[in-house]
């Protein structure tokens, strides 16, 4: 061996790793740094600029107290729980739809996608208008003959949040239809073959063979859907701005109002703790759950 070769060699390990280096020291300092003195701050005194005593649970107190609170949170469950079943569910059936080598594939499967291609500010924008009673769907219901008709869920305390949902679901079913459709095209075909041998129908197949060979793509899915469903902050900001009244409040939007706007940054930062709890319980049991299966299977 050449005495140039050990330098270069030493040279190519180390080459790599000082290229990464600023994106991870970055990463670190502000993605975990912030997150930690977030920490800090909720179990501090601050409300207009930051404190770093010690105050203990007082602002998971004060959070757990406020009625505001406890509304934001059922909000996020019901959006959360219908965002992420629904479009799932859309998803993998356009999937299947497409899978079938229909004419014009790549047309429709662009026209499902492109809502993912818009920022949450102009979808939501774009469905306030259509929700809107005396501009979208309702107007133009009544112009054509029925007047009776009514549609006015973005007004309404009650069904708001669901218009959230509708929203939601048009801007990332496209994006789980993409995922569930790139793990159909890499089922080995030869499986099907044989179990259409075998005598088994297709819906079985789909059933008992291919969905459930989809485990990863739905983990995934899952994972992307559940952080969308906790940040909703821009898709509500624009589509109903919390209301009316905060009937469609949910952490993100509490956090950012509390923090920001009514100067309270200690409870505005138990807030979003409380969200970053939410994504930890939902998403570390499902990774355990997932790695555990397949220590088994090797």
């Amino acid at each position: 061996m050449s005495a140039s070769s050990t330098p270069r060699a030493s040279m190519g390990t180390f080459l790599p790793k000082l290229v990464v280096a600023p994106t991870f020291v970055a990463a670190l300092i502000f993605i975990y740094g912030f997150v930690l003195w977030n920490a800090w701050l909720s179990f501090s005194s601050s409300r207009m600029l930051p404190k770093y005593d010690w105050a203990g649970f007082t602002q998971y107190e004060k959070l757990f107290a406020n009625d505001r609170w406890w509304v934001a949170a059922e909000n996020l469950l019901i959006f959360g729980v219908l965002f992420i079943v629904i479009c799932l569910v859309l998803g993998l059936f356009l999937a299947i739809f497409l899978d079938q080598k229909i004419r014009a594939e790549g047309a429709i499967r662009t026209i499902y996608l492109y809502p993912m291609a818009l920022s949450f500010i102009v979808t939501g924008t774009a469905w306030k208008w259509i929700l809107n009673p005396d501009l979208g769907i309702q107007r133009m219901v009544r112009e054509m003959g029925f007047e009776n008709f009514s549609f006015d869920w973005l007004v309404n305390t009650d069904m708001a949040i669901y218009t959230v949902v509708i929203a939601g679901v048009w801007q990332s079913s496209g994006f789980v239809m993409a995922l569930c459709l790139a793990g159909l095209r890499g089922v080995d075909e030869n499986i099907i073959k044989a179990a259409r041998v075998d005598g088994a129908s297709m819906p079985l197949i789909y059933r008992k063979i291919i969905i459930p060979g989809l485990r990863p793509v739905f983990f995934s899915a899952l994972i992307v859907l559940t952080h969308i469903a906790i940040k909703s902050f821009d898709l509500i900001v624009a589509l109903t701005g919390g209301g009316p009244g905060y009937a469609t409040d949910v952490p993100a939007t509490f956090m950012y109002t509390y923090a920001f706007t009514r100067g309270q940054i200690g409870l505005g930062s138990a807030a979003s703790m409380m969200m970053l709890m939410a994504v930890v319980a939902i998403i570390v049991p499902y990774l355990y759950s997932e790695l555990r299966e397949r220590n088994n299977e090797h």
